[in-house]
């Protein structure tokens, strides 16, 4: 079986998609959790664990007895990501739980280490429009946008870097481009630590803060 073949069976079955879907929040799980989120026995969370570790989508770490795991790192999660944004539409919500949850992480969640939903996708455009980030023959950052950075941030990106400062990731609600990469990361870890922005339950929801539809509007022009 070639490579890819090999990765694409990995994320063929149900269960290890859903655990890796739910991954996606950027957090370790322990595989209890992922085995209720999913709804398996807890014997068959763990084999489809060891699998995907085992295929390097997942990495696992140990505390004493709990074993925890999380996605392999970012170019695991825009693959998961990416597939899930070429899915068929997801049926509808079965109760006012799930329509809820849904639609607040349409408006914004956390696509692994980023940010998502609307409030991802406004301010990617944000980015563009203001010049800070420009997309002629592929994304790159400007020197303004590198100076925002800088400011806005406290994000100053080495030359030395293996990871990519922009990168674009089509956003599986909106079908539309939000930012990944170093600056995705700087952008999601400052809003999580100024409180910009807050988790929504378990899930990978987010919402706005008071302080955080400020801060974009002032700083990118962008109107939660």
């Amino acid at each position: 079986m070639s490579p890819l073949a090999e990765t694409a069976a990995l994320l063929a079955d149900r269960t290890r998609a859903a655990f890796c879907q739910a991954l996606l929040d950027g957090r370790a799980w322990t595989a209890g959790e992922l085995a209720r989120y999913a709804g398996v026995r807890p014997s068959t969370a763990s084999e489809q664990l060891s699998r995907l570790v085992e295929g390097g989508l997942l990495t696992e770490e140990r505390q004493g007895r709990h074993r925890y795991v999380r996605l392999a790192g970012p170019r695991a999660a825009a693959l998961v990501e990416a597939l899930a944004s070429y899915a068929p539409d997801p049926p509808r919500p079965r109760n006012l739980r799930q329509s809820a949850q849904l639609s607040a992480e349409a408006r914004a969640r956390t696509c692994y280490d980023h940010l998502a939903g609307r409030l991802g996708v406004a301010l990617a455009d944000a980015m563009i429009a203001r010049g800070l980030v420009v997309d002629d023959s592929g994304l790159a950052v400007t020197p303004a946008g590198r100076a925002w950075l800088a400011d806005a941030l406290g994000y100053r990106h080495s030359a030395g870097t293996r990871r990519p400062l922009v990168r674009s990731c089509l956003d599986r609600t909106e079908r539309l481009p939000h930012f990944a990469g170093a600056l995705g990361t700087a952008l999601c870890a400052t809003a999580l630590e100024r409180q910009w922005v807050r988790r929504v339950g378990s899930g990978r929801a987010v919402e706005v803060t008071p302080e955080g539809a400020e801060a974009f509007r002032e700083s990118l022009g962008v109107k939660v």
